[in-house]
């Protein structure tokens, strides 16, 4: 079982990582979701984003800051210096759990020792240190920074958040123009993802499939043989 702001959410995305790494060696990116994320756009419009993407061609799309609140107080949660020698707190980093890694990265995660054997200590503050939140970040922007993006294609709300959870969409709110307002960022890319829907969006997300998400539009545009696949994996949060 996983419980949330601890290790074990680690674990099962490492666990998830490498059945996928098994399940297909034409895997070529490793998408981790959750239950309560939906997709934004068809299967081939995401799968011509992540191969035909000029500026980020074969990088990892992952959340990685570095000058966030709390950032001493949670590498400082096991301990003054627990974290020592093999994470200094410059290298220390925190994004969003949900990411797309290429093969390479996911194998690297797979692989690692040195600093999941840091990251699985138990926190000794009463605060939350939501390792699952900073074991990822760090250990890419410490083995590849140029590897990364350095942001997440998953997007989340954080109007309205709670307890640490971020706006939960339900029902009345699913329409074709919050898919269209969720694709969009401040920046130049696109968000893939959205997340966080609540269960009773099934029925309207999926009236709405057709038209609002895979549109005709999208996939003339984006028909093309799948030379190279990738791996959608999710678990429960």
């Amino acid at each position: 079982p996983t419980s949330r702001a601890s290790p074990s959410l680690i674990a099962a995305a490492r666990r998830l990582l490498a059945a996928a790494l098994l399940d297909d060696p034409l895997n070529h990116y490793f998408a981790l979701l959750s239950q309560h994320c939906v997709p934004l756009f068809s299967l081939h419009f995401t799968h011509n984003y992540l191969f035909k993407n000029p500026t980020h061609n074969h990088q990892s799309f992952i959340e990685i800051l570095s000058n966030e609140p709390n950032l001493h107080a949670r590498y400082t949660a096991r301990g003054e210096h627990a974290m020592l020698p093999e994470i200094p707190f410059s290298s220390f980093r925190v994004g969003s759990q949900f990411f797309i890694l290429t093969r390479r990265h996911a194998r690297l995660v797979v692989r690692d020792i040195k600093l999941w054997n840091k990251f699985r200590l138990p926190c000794l503050t009463e605060e939350p240190c939501y390792p699952e939140e900073h074991y990822f970040p760090t250990l890419l922007s410490m083995e590849d920074p140029n590897g990364c993006t350095g942001f997440t294609l998953t997007r989340v709300n954080w109007t309205g958040c709670w307890d640490g959870h971020p706006h939960l969409y339900t029902a009345p709110e699913v329409s074709p123009d919050l898919v269209r307002r969720l694709r969009q960022s401040n920046s130049t890319h696109l968000y893939l993802f959205a997340r966080k829907f609540a269960p009773d969006c099934l029925q309207p997300l999926m009236g709405i499939a057709d038209d609002g998400i895979f549109d005709n539009a999208g996939k003339r545009k984006l028909s093309f043989p799948l030379y190279y696949g990738f791996s959608l994996r999710a678990f429960n949060f």
